[in-house]
């Protein structure tokens, strides 16, 4: 029998202007399609011009300039558009999607679609309900009491998967379905009786008390941030009064 961590998995993941999802914009983005462990990758790649500028600490971290956006990337909405309809396109083929720390790449997605298309992320998968695989949160509900980070670097290293070039959109969505792959069979016991639909579920209420236990322990340290509970996109804020 073939287990879904043994099975086919798309993953997805974008390289931004920031980290605010309400404010910065996608650069780039990439969804990997793998049919079985160990088969070459499908890649699709997204180049865009957000039409804003680049931070320089951005592009220290993912190396893609201002000048090289403006020059090479496209405009995105069509970007947008394509990206979207791709990630419906898994959902109707019943393909889980890997998405590590989901609410942040999600909602960004969800915020370009209503800027340039006047559209919701949601909207896309009315015929079929994405399943999202949560890297981050599997492996630290699966493992809670390990110590240090879990960046995706860190899952990588704990797992055993090879990350070359990382903060490139495709290598961390393939470095991201392998540790999902690596995860499931570490856990196989604890996974293997669930589907995909019934994980996504469990990881919904696995990420909320995630948050409240990080909430918690920000107003033990007198910080004032907020950590959002919802998971995998986070509702769109209320207009401004």
């Amino acid at each position: 029998m073939t287990y879904w961590y043994d099975g086919p998995l798309a993953a997805f993941d974008t390289e931004t202007t920031g980290v605010d999802v309400e404010t910065d914009r996608i650069v780039s983005a990439a969804l990997v399609v793998q049919d079985a462990p160990g088969m070459r990758p499908r890649v699709s790649r997204w180049l865009v011009n957000p039409g804003v500028p680049v931070p320089e600490g951005a592009t220290a971290v993912h190396g893609l300039t201002e000048d090289h956006l403006q020059r090479n990337g496209r405009w995105p909405a069509p970007v947008m558009y394509e990206i979207a309809e791709v990630l419906a396109e898994q959902a109707a083929a019943g393909r889980p999607l890997v998405v590590m720390n989901a609410p942040f790449d999600l909602t960004l997605l969800d915020r370009e679609l209503r800027r340039h298309r006047a559209s919701s992320l949601d909207r896309w998968f009315d015929a079929s309900p994405l399943r999202v695989l949560d890297p981050r949160v599997l492996d630290k509900h699966l493992d809670r009491y390990r110590k240090g980070r879990r960046t995706l670097t860190d899952l990588c290293a704990h797992y055993g998967v090879t990350l070359e070039g990382a903060h490139d959109a495709a290598e961390d969505a393939l470095a991201a379905l392998e540790v999902v792959r690596a995860l499931g069979r570490r856990f196989a016991t604890r996974l293997e009786r669930l589907s995909p639909a019934e994980l996504h579920t469990l990881q919904t209420g696995w990420h909320a008390a995630q948050a409240r236990g990080l909430q918690a322990w920000f107003a033990r340290s007198g910080t004032e941030e907020v950590v959002d509970q919802a998971w995998p996109l986070r509702p769109e804020l209320p207009a401004a009064a």
